[in-house]
Order: structure tokens, then C-alpha cells, then sequence
């Protein structure tokens, strides 16, 4: 019998950069009792991304970043600049990445290759508070 669960929480981000939420993701999947089924982990935000990425080497994460700021420079012309020079470029990072992820869960825990991690990508150069929403659907562990 399939059932489901859905929970919401916050990450504080520090400005541009990679924050890891595979520790949250984890958490949340015991303390449901999970079993075999699907996770979906959505970003509130259009200023900020999800992404599935290695996460051994922070070489990896610092290379991103600076890849993503090359597609969408805040030097460039953009009309929407109400918000300030990074929030356009923002607005293009997140639309490049994703602001949805569907994680396989098997046995309680994600199906994610040894050195995969999931990161809440901020784009915005100062600090945020970002709301992700996790729905869980699939099997209770025992059932």
C-alpha cells in the first residue's frame, strides 16, 4: 500500500554558493519510515536552484559556479535591475538548473551514486532564506 508524506523547511544561505541538503533529505526520510518510492524535493524561489552534483571534491561546486556566472554575467544589459545587478542573472542560473528534483528512494534511502550530493544552488550575492517543500510517495519501511 503506497502512502505519502510531505514536510517543508528552511536553509539559511550565506550568498552565492552550494549549500548541501543531502543531510536534511536523509533526516526526514527515517524519520518517515521510508520504504521504496519517490522523493521530490521543490525550491520555492526563482533566484535559487537545486542540483544533483559530487560533492568530494569542492573543486567541483567552485568550477560550477564560476561556469554559471560566465552563461549570466552581472555585467550585462538586463532590463529587470529593480532588485539589484544579481537579480536577473539569478533569474537565468535558475532557469538553467532546476527548481525541482525527483530522488528513487529504495530501502529508506535516496538512490544517489557514491559521490552525488543534493545542493540548494544560491544565485544571490547576499544571504537568503530559502523554503524547499519534500513530498515523499512509496512504501513504509516493513510494509
Amino acid at each position: 500500500m503506497l502512502s505519502q508524506a510531505q514536510t517543508r523547511f528552511t536553509v539559511q544561505t550565506r550568498g552565492q554558493g552550494f549549500t548541501n541538503i543531502s543531510p536534511q533529505l536523509k533526516s526526514w526520510l527515517a524519520d518517515i519510515a521510508t520504504g521504496e518510492g519517490q522523493l521530490t524535493v521543490f525550491l520555492r524561489h526563482t533566484s535559487a536552484s537545486l542540483t544533483i552534483q559530487e560533492n568530494a571534491d569542492p573543486d567541483v561546486l567552485s568550477d560550477l559556479r564560476q561556469s554559471l556566472q560566465g552563461l549570466a554575467p552581472e555585467s550585462a544589459s538586463y532590463r529587470h535591475s529593480c532588485e539589484g545587478p544579481d537579480d536577473m542573472p539569478a533569474h537565468i542560473k535558475t532557469m538553467l538548473t532546476a527548481t525541482s528534483l525527483s530522488i528513487p528512494v529504495q530501502d529508506g534511502a535516496m538512490v544517489l551514486g557514491i559521490w552525488q550530493g543534493v545542493f540548494l544552488i544560491e544565485h544571490r550575492a547576499q544571504p537568503h532564506s530559502r523554503q524547499i517543500v519534500l513530498h515523499y510517495i512509496g512504501e513504509q519501511a516493513g510494509a
